[in-house]
């Protein structure tokens, strides 16, 4: 099989799981910053982007993040390095879902994984997805916390809110078509921080 058909392949794979959204120039610009064409990166690694691009078709890495709008497959720069830390490719699935009791829970994480979906991180891990996932459930809970509203409250929350911004980027308008919803960023950095400024008492505490 040729790499342009390889090359459609795996865009149409994309398609078929993020939807056939248009890109923006924004979009474009965007993406071009947080993520590197997988040409280039196979080229800086020294892998076959052929090979890698079967990899990714048959589920034993992810998918592209991002297709660009001149058709480019957007990865992030450390799409290598979990399969790396595994020991190999053929290592990587049983590595990843064993960091989570629940066999279900780590296939369906694995899942996740593959789509290539998780651009809601710098760093793709099963240490920062299980982070993220609990600072997300811990902000969007805080507000029903006993003591809501108070200084104290205001400093746990802030300080959740930190981390969650430290772990994400800012996202892009595609991504909300795609997931058909307001992204994490939205609800549990940017609302919060609308909706529960860092009060005076709470920024004197944080001195």
């Amino acid at each position: 099989m040729s790499g342009i058909d390889l090359k459609q392949q795996l865009a149409d794979r994309f398609r078929e799981v993020n939807g056939d959204h248009p890109m923006t120039d924004a979009d474009d610009a965007y993406v071009s910053v947080q993520f590197i064409v997988l040409d280039e990166l196979c080229a800086a690694y020294g892998r076959d982007t052929d090979k890698v691009r079967r990899l990714m078709l048959e589920q034993r890495l992810p998918l592209p993040g991002y297709l660009r709008s001149d058709g480019a497959e957007m990865v992030p720069a450390d799409l290598f390095s979990l399969a790396d830390e595994a020991g190999g490719i053929d290592r990587l699935q049983t590595w990843f879902t064993a960091h989570w009791d629940d066999p279900a829970v780590g296939r369906e994480e694995w899942n996740s994984y593959l789509s290539g979906q998780y651009v809601c991180l710098h760093s793709v891990a099963p240490a920062t997805i299980q982070r993220k996932d609990h600072l997300t459930t811990a902000i969007s809970s805080a507000p029903n916390e006993p003591d809501a509203g108070s200084a104290p409250w205001s400093v746990r929350l802030h300080a959740l809110i930190d981390e969650l911004d430290a772990l994400e980027p800012a996202f892009t308008a595609y991504d909300r078509l795609r997931f058909n919803s307001p992204t994490s960023r939205d609800t549990c950095i940017d609302a919060m921080r609308t909706r529960f400024p860092r009060s005076r008492s709470a920024n004197r505490q944080l001195l």
